[in-house]
């Protein structure tokens, strides 16, 4: 399995915060979150990510950064200006067709034992096309609801799950055959990943759902300090 990883974001929020430095190479507990993020993947096994960053100069630290790294997941790095991480998604795709693979947002922060359990919990349903990480943690602007049945598919997004106590934590599983529908995508003008979710889920794709543990999104300053309040007690 290999990880496609998401860092095309300028981090418009922070950088209205007065926070210049580019979103990935953001320090949650005196690691940048790029690390936090390819270390998790490392600790879980996978040997190789493809990574998408901006194309815009700011983004050139970024790519030095993962460049100077050593040991696992190999990288394979995407420089592109994207209008959404849907299609950040598809810049990736040429990396990711060969088989199932982990999809990971950079300003996801979690215990990498969370994404271990997430990924066994994948492998068990080898009958979904996509395979949503849930949490009931949730601190997100903009959380994007899911509901499940008993079995753990995956039965309504977004507004129709409204009731949901669980939202999307920012990884999955998806199998390739999703990139089938990018044109499909594209022809209907979506604007962002949550966007293509609810499309493979109205299109009949097999959509599940993993309940894991607390996560945090980092998109405002004061996520920082929730996320390194968080770090710091797991290592306690």
């Amino acid at each position: 399995m290999k990880a496609g990883i998401i860092a095309a974001g300028t981090g418009e929020r922070l950088l209205a915060a007065g926070i210049a430095t580019p979103k990935p190479l953001v320090q949650v507990a005196g690691k940048p979150l790029v690390d936090h993020v390819l270390d998790a993947v490392a600790a879980a096994g996978i040997g190789a990510a493809a990574c998408i960053f901006n194309a815009e100069p700011p983004a050139d630290a970024v790519e030095a950064h993962c460049r100077a790294r050593r040991g696992a997941p190999a990288l394979t790095i995407v420089r592109r200006t994207t209008p959404s991480s849907m299609e950040s998604l598809f810049a990736l795709a040429p990396h990711l067709r060969e088989a199932r693979f982990l999809l990971l947002t950079v300003d996801a922060v979690f215990p990498p034992a969370v994404l271990r359990a997430f990924l066994a919990a994948a492998a068990a349903r080898a009958d979904a096309d996509a395979v949503l990480a849930v949490t009931d943690h949730i601190d997100d602007e903009k959380p994007l609801h899911a509901a499940l049945d008993a079995g753990g598919r995956v039965t309504a997004l977004g507004d129709a799950a409204r009731g949901s106590r669980l939202v999307t934590a920012g990884f999955y599983v998806f199998a390739p055959r999703i990139f089938a529908e990018i044109e499909a995508a594209r022809a209907a003008r979506f604007g962002a990943l949550r966007q293509f979710l609810a499309h493979l889920l109205a299109r009949g794709y097999a959509v599940a759902g993993a309940p894991i543990g607390q996560t945090f999104d980092v998109d405002r300053p004061a996520d920082i300090a929730a996320a390194e309040a968080f770090v710091r007690g797991l290592a306690r």
